[in-house]
């Protein structure tokens, strides 16, 4: 847990609630959590969902692990400790998002559990979708479109998540996609019939 440094602080409420803002957009305020190794497909599948959704006139917003690095986390590298504060702050972030009613989607390995149940605990229940993008290490491996596992294999990356730093995966995700069995298209069906079935669109 970070430590709160501020005092004397008051969170402000605005005159305009979050229901307001839900009401408005026709849609529910929800973080979708994509998480799994490295070229397991999280980017291209929360980025399928969000034409899909932009498709159906609903709002949403993909914040992507390696965006994120260029501006908000760029102070941050890959241990494991800046890895949980890399974690924390993009679980404010979504949190942020999801108060105005988008739907946020968040695509970072977030390779450990504890990490993830922290930023489920921000929103409320039934508003966090852990998805599990699924694939065998050798799968990510013969994909590889950045060629990170072959430099970690060298020895040339340290911490690499899948080589030389560990993945916990989810025990209790909403919902789990392997991408090695199921294509974009209807991987992102799976979850555009998820979120229709919970109500949130």
């Amino acid at each position: 847990m970070t430590e709160k440094k501020a005092t004397n602080i008051t969170w402000h409420e605005g005159a305009i609630t979050k229901k307001d803002r839900e009401r408005l957009l026709g849609q529910k305020g929800v973080v979708i959590w994509y998480t799994g190794l490295s070229a397991s497909g999280k980017s291209t599948l929360a980025h399928a969902v969000e034409e899909k959704l932009f498709e159906l006139g609903r709002v949403s917003y993909v914040l992507d692990g390696d965006n994120i690095r260029h501006g908000l986390n760029k102070n941050l590298g890959f241990s494991p400790e800046d890895r949980e504060e890399n974690i924390r702050r993009i679980g404010e972030v979504s949190v942020l998002f999801a108060d105005t009613g988008v739907i946020a989607m968040t695509a970072f390995i977030s390779p450990y559990r504890s990490d993830r149940d922290q930023a489920r605990t921000l929103v409320p229940e039934g508003r966090f979708i852990e998805i599990y993008v699924k694939v065998p290490l050798s799968v990510a491996e013969e994909r590889d479109p950045k060629g990170l596992y072959k430099k970690a294999r060298a020895g040339e990356i340290k911490e690499f998540t899948g080589i030389s730093a560990p993945y916990e995966e989810p025990l209790k995700a909403e919902l789990v996609i392997d991408t090695s069995e199921l294509n974009v298209e209807e991987s992102r069906d799976v979850v555009i019939d998820f979120l229709t079935a919970r109500n949130l669109i």
